[in-house]
């Protein structure tokens, strides 16, 4: 039988900060939804059941960014300053941008990742329904390239 070694999974703990300095910090992050053309053409056109596809994604992306140290067990609790949210097509999809901008001890870019991923997920959930084909599966949506572009940290 073989042996299992554990990834001391009881040690998880926030890291120690207040001997930081604060500094300025912002995060960029990005991340793409693949879709349908007729999906594309109806968020464009504004013809979607649930609404304003990327209205919605823009505000679910900034509840999810200032709620990230509540759904990242080990994220800082942080000022957020500012948030932008953009979005852009492309021939397949939709690309979320996210900055954020804060003044603190620790960085942003969890904040950045939770706001794309956020604003990716509900884009999925105001389509699913033009998503799906026949058998209720999902052959062209997916979510990729989630990533930090850009990480800023200097002194203020």
């Amino acid at each position: 039988m073989p042996e299992f070694t554990h990834l001391d999974e009881d040690r998880a703990r926030m890291v120690d900060v207040s001997a930081k300095g604060e500094v300025y910090r912002k995060a960029v992050a990005a991340g793409t939804i693949t879709l349908r053309p007729d999906t594309l053409a109806a968020i464009r056109d504004g013809t979607v059941v649930k609404g304003n596809v990327l209205a919605t994604a823009r505000v679910a992306a900034t509840l999810a960014i200032k709620d990230t140290p509540r759904l990242i067990p080990m994220c800082h609790a942080i000022p957020v300053h500012g948030i932008d949210i953009t979005f852009d097509y492309t021939n397949t999809g939709i690309t979320a941008n996210v900055t954020v901008i804060s003044s603190g001890k620790t960085g942003v870019e969890m904040e950045a990742l939770v706001g794309v991923s956020t604003a990716l997920l509900t884009i999925w959930d105001m389509v699913k329904s033009a998503e799906k084909d026949e058998k209720g599966q999902y052959p062209v949506t997916g979510i990729s390239d989630i990533r930090v572009l850009e990480k800023v940290k200097r002194e203020i």
